[in-house]
């Protein structure tokens, strides 16, 4: 647990895999924290002032001070609070630059072409998505097995860092079958993230943090709807 003088406020939004990415790493360090749901559509005051240049969630405030991008503050959480619990990032420094390389590659690679999905406004635009996520889990899987090292997780035999970046989006990942008739990780074709994905989702931390899977469907097909009935940009 958090030390008596550590007060740590989450501010985060219940559907955004990247304050569940925070969520994880505060729960398998065992920290005690104050959940603060942000309505994004009517931004508070708490969020402007502790994210002015994003205004985006999640930010978490330790000790009245804000850290803002949930690979950011991961790390600040792995970095700031060494006893408590297992270390995410590893201790090999060349370890430690290889899980920071896939991290960065699901955010870039996966991450991205994933939000584009959700704003695509034609078929045209979604198949493309669609193909970038492909391509970018077939590499992944590479990533998975040269990083677990015959292991369960990308960390080994332990959650690490790359698996919390990755398993905020596991609720997203297990709904894509209903929102876009198509499976992210297939055991067909990624078996490794496949069984990954299953093994992540039975850990008590991810049972406890995750969101419903129902729940973020129907939250997903909501913004679906909202950003297909939005004008097209005018270049």
């Amino acid at each position: 647990m958090a030390g008596g003088n550590d007060d740590l406020k989450l501010v985060g939004q219940w559907a955004s895999p990247f304050v569940t990415r925070v969520k994880l790493a505060l729960h398998l360090k065992g920290l005690s924290y104050e959940s603060i749901e942000e309505d994004l559509r009517n931004k508070s005051e708490l969020l402007l002032s502790s994210n002015p240049v994003h205004k985006a969630v999640p930010v978490l405030i330790h000790n009245g001070k804000p850290i803002c991008e949930s690979q950011i503050i991961v790390q600040y959480i792995d970095e700031t609070f060494v006893g408590a619990g297992p270390s995410l990032l590893p201790i090999d420094p060349h370890d430690r630059a290889v899980a920071r390389f896939w991290a960065a590659y699901i955010e870039e690679k996966l991450v991205a072409p994933w939000d584009r999905l959700f704003r695509a406004k034609t078929e045209e635009e979604r198949d493309d998505a669609m193909k970038q996520m492909a391509a970018a889990v077939d590499v992944l899987e590479g990533g998975l097995k040269e990083c677990s090292k015959g292991k369960c997780f990308f960390g080994g035999g332990d959650v690490g860092y790359v698996d919390v970046v990755l398993g905020g989006a596991v609720s997203y990942a297990k709904a894509s079958d209903a929102l876009f008739g198509a499976k992210l990780f297939d055991a067909a074709k990624t078996p490794l993230l496949a069984a990954w994905m299953e093994r992540f989702s039975e850990l008590d931390v991810a049972k406890a943090v995750l969101p419903d899977v129902d729940r973020v469907v129907e939250h997903a097909k909501y913004l679906i709807a909202k950003n297909a009935a939005r004008p097209a940009s005018k270049n």
